[in-house]
């Protein structure tokens, strides 16, 4: 388990938000992958924010109160989100993991975002190593 990196356990097949996306297709981009939130990139995929679902929810309450136009992420995305590189120990990515702590985090290399690694991912690494949990074979990290 100490050797297991971040980029063992990472996603890169999810496509990031971009800045200026509306925030409708965000939750839809959110839904259809099964994640709690996803990194805002500008072109050259450089993490510039991060947006969650409660972000989504709070957002979109409050436009459709006030029948406002609709909202785009760069109107409710966090500007500092968290990153870790591909290259951080698995184990250590678990130890830091708490309560209020992102559950998805952006993996970045060279300023370049390249995947995303779950709280889920690292928990399904963690029962597997060595708990002796059977875990079903249809479980998938989100």
């Amino acid at each position: 388990m100490r050797s297991l990196k971040v980029s063992d356990v990472m996603w890169n097949h999810i496509e990031p938000i971009r800045c200026g996306t509306p925030l409708t297709r965000v939750v839809k981009t959110l839904l259809a992958n099964h994640v709690t939130g996803l990194p805002v990139v500008d072109e050259h995929r450089k993490v510039l924010g991060f947006v969650s679902e409660q972000d989504c929810i709070h957002s979109l309450l409050v436009s459709s109160y006030h029948c406002e136009g609709e909202p785009t992420v760069d109107d409710v995305m966090f500007r500092s989100p968290l990153t870790v590189g591909p290259e951080m120990a698995v184990i250590d990515l678990a130890q830091n993991l708490g309560a209020g702590k992102p559950k998805v985090y952006p993996v970045v290399d060279h300023d370049r975002l390249i995947g995303v690694v779950t709280r889920t991912a690292i928990l399904a690494e963690l029962a597997k190593s060595g708990c002796g949990i059977e875990l079903p074979k249809f479980v998938e990290a989100d």
